[in-house]
């Protein structure tokens, strides 16, 4: 037990005698006094890796005894989330269209608005009547590969490509492709944009980096301490990355679709980006909070 501990007073320390009930009560007072949302929810998922046990078995056994690593482990979860490290990061994955991946320093963290993006191009698909055939798909920044290897697992005739500027970023896409089984139909290449990228491609996915540049200092701690600074910096004005790939779009995909994530204020732009380009087949898709989150254009050559 806690003995003459109550859960408001968050000394953030933890025995090995410690019921597993008992550690999640004062955590979940610790995240709530820091007016952290979900605080027993949070708890719950510290209080459970820490023990190295699933959901039901935390439920399950409430009496059981902590252990003194798994006490060690919590405090230190604890001071990390209290420190704004959100808890994906500390549990080091990130369920993304019912699969887990693995995050690392060098990934953005998967968001569901990014979910999106994996729905239209599934609607695409089905209109184009594309289900059955080979398709050849590329993830313009990949990051954990959350994209592209959802993508594959969604059709498992299809091939992909994805990229990264970052070769570490690119050994946790790798890592994930191996434990999710669609390794042999990925390939991976470290390039910026479409640079030394060859085609043809059925798809581009793309989530590139949007926010812009002045804007970093003004995000929530959990993104700018924690997500890797070359995955959010879009440039000036946030659209860098759309016109380095609407520049080369027609050459990697000359008959297919591209689809891009875009901010919530942002799709009107991307789409007069695309327009430059010659590109006027346009089709938008919102996000459940009703903001235009993924640009989409048909691409064709002669």
């Amino acid at each position: 037990m806690l003995e003459g501990r109550k859960p408001s007073e968050s000394t953030h320390e933890f025995a090995e005698d410690d019921t597993l009930s008992d550690a999640v009560a004062v955590t979940a007072a610790a995240l709530g006094e820091a007016g952290i949302e979900e605080p027993r929810r949070t708890a719950r998922s510290l209080v459970a890796a820490a023990a190295g046990i699933g959901a039901i078995r935390l439920i399950a056994t409430p009496g059981a005894r902590l252990g003194q690593e798994a006490a060690q482990r919590l405090e230190e979860f604890l001071r990390r989330r209290l420190a704004s490290e959100p808890i994906s990061r500390i549990l080091g994955r990130r369920e993304f269209y019912g699969r887990d991946f693995s995050l690392s320093p060098a990934t953005l963290d998967p968001r569901p608005d990014t979910e999106v993006l994996i729905e239209a191009a599934k609607e695409l698909i089905r209109e184009e009547g594309w289900g059955e055939r080979p398709l050849r798909l590329i993830d313009i920044g990949t990051g954990t590969g959350a994209i592209a290897i959802t993508m594959l697992a969604e059709f498992p005739k299809a091939t992909a490509v994805a990229t990264d500027i970052s070769a570490e970023a690119l050994e946790t896409t790798r890592a994930n492709a191996r434990h999710l089984g669609v390794e042999d139909r990925l390939e991976l290449v470290e390039t910026r944009s479409l640079e030394g990228v060859e085609g043809p491609f059925d798809l581009l996915l793309s989530n590139p980096p949007y926010i812009p540049s002045a804007d970093i200092a003004g995000l929530d701690a959990e993104v700018r301490l924690f997500d890797p600074l070359a995955a959010l910096d879009g440039g000036p004005d946030g659209l860098q990355v759309y016109r380095e790939l609407g520049a080369g779009l027609q050459r990697v995909v000359p008959r297919g679709w591209a689809l891009f994530e875009v901010g919530a204020d942002q799709a009107s732009d991307v789409a007069q980006i695309l327009s430059n380009q010659g590109l006027h087949d346009l089709r938008t898709w919102q996000d459940l909070g009703g903001h235009t989150r993924c640009v989409a254009c048909r691409t064709r050559c002669g």
